[in-house]
């Protein structure tokens, strides 16, 4: 960011932390944040991380945010405010979203909640400011990563179909060990949610939605074994705009082999339950710890014929470590997930863009080489 913007964000967890202060080391020109936490205690808390990890000043407010209502000194910084970046849970993104259309703010959320994104569509529809959904790493990079793929497969293969994208990504542990072989690295809810939510998908051209954890394969990446399987969310709307383009579309997470049956047993203990999300977490949170040392690997692919009938694919793999960003270490899934979003804010900022923009709707070349994205995912070949 070359220009001095006012920059909300809306959380103080992980994500937002990684947020604030790769805002701070990475911007052309350092912005001014308001930091927006129900706990003003939490946001002062990262803002004071903020400034210990960053070499450079910048200037930060903290603001309670109340559940029902916005107090005065807190409309004053949202009246003042060029954009709202939302690190919140999903369940609060509507409220975020309805926040930044009354003050005439941009917007740019993470959450893979689908009902939660569809509310933030038809709200945001006539809005004069633009919203970009789902911006952070599935979904989100991963989305942009698989649409670029397919635009080069089409332009250089002179074809305007493919048989398949395939879109996955793992955030895990450097180890995992029986009986559960695996380690939380982000959101145990978000864990339960994508696990038992439905998958969109294309299969025979047409969108569809299918259970998730209903298609379970293996698949070699860089010489080692993932399980790979249906979660929800991680396509963001290529199911929609790709449907009649491609034969069969997925997003599936990875996972160390072993993991998923172990999930089976669960669900099979908790059996039919109208709370299953909830009892899922809390068995997961029973065994599994919480790890620091992470690692993201990250696969998307397009395969079908070119037009002289050869069958052909192109693939793109990562591996991504914890990375220091100032004077801090951030985790894999930190810095995975921040730049996307603060890559959409950027091109939420320097646009005159109204209304909803999806994931399909990023120009895919900008994006993927940007100046937030490119010191964490590397550089992507524009002519694969």
């Amino acid at each position: 960011m070359n220009s001095q913007y006012n920059i909300i964000i809306a959380g103080a967890g992980g994500i937002a932390r990684a947020a604030g202060l790769m805002l701070a080391e990475l911007s052309g020109m350092v912005p001014n944040l308001f930091i927006l936490n129900r706990s003003l205690d939490n946001a002062q808390k990262m803002a004071g991380w903020i400034r210990k990890g960053s070499s450079r000043g910048i200037q930060i407010e903290c603001f309670e945010l109340p559940e029902d209502e916005t107090p005065v000194r807190l409309r004053e910084a949202l009246e003042s405010a060029d954009i709202l970046l939302d690190c919140l849970p999903g369940s609060q993104a509507p409220r975020m979203a309805q926040l930044a259309k009354d003050f005439h703010l941009h917007y740019a959320n993470l959450t893979e909640y689908v009902s939660e994104t569809e509310t933030i569509k038809n709200l945001a529809k006539d809005a004069d400011t633009g919203f970009l959904l789902q911006t952070g790493l599935a979904p989100g990079y991963i989305d942009v990563l698989g649409n670029h793929l397919f635009q080069t497969f089409c332009k250089r293969y002179h074809v305007e179909k493919a048989d398949s994208i395939a879109l996955k990504v793992g955030a895990l542990t450097r180890h995992a060990v029986a009986p559960y072989y695996y380690g939380f690295t982000w959101s145990p809810v978000g864990v339960a949610t994508e696990y038992l939510k439905e998958a969109a998908v294309i299969r025979d051209y047409k969108e569809r939605n299918l259970p998730s954890l209903s298609e379970r394969n293996r698949i070699i990446i860089d010489g080692k074994t993932y399980e790979e399987d249906l979660t929800s969310g991680g396509a963001a709307d290529l199911p929609q705009s790709l449907s009649h383009k491609v034969r069969k579309l997925d997003y599936k997470t990875l996972r160390f082999p072993g993991h998923y049956d172990w999930v089976e047993e669960q669900l099979t203990l908790i059996g039919h339950s109208l709370h299953i999300v909830d009892e899922l977490q809390q068995k997961m949170e029973e065994m599994i710890p919480h790890i620091e040392e992470d690692q993201i690997i990250l696969y998307a692919s397009v395969e079908g014929k070119d037009d002289k009938g050869t069958r052909r694919k192109l693939e793109v793999s990562r591996k991504i470590l914890p990375q220091k960003i100032g004077n801090h270490s951030l985790r894999a899934i930190q810095t995975t997930t921040a730049a996307p979003l603060l890559q959409s804010a950027m091109l939420l900022l320097e646009s005159s863009a109204k209304g909803v923009i999806l994931q399909s709707g990023i120009e895919t070349a900008d994006f993927l080489n940007g100046h937030f994205i490119k010191p964490v995912y590397g550089e992507v070949s524009l002519v694969l």
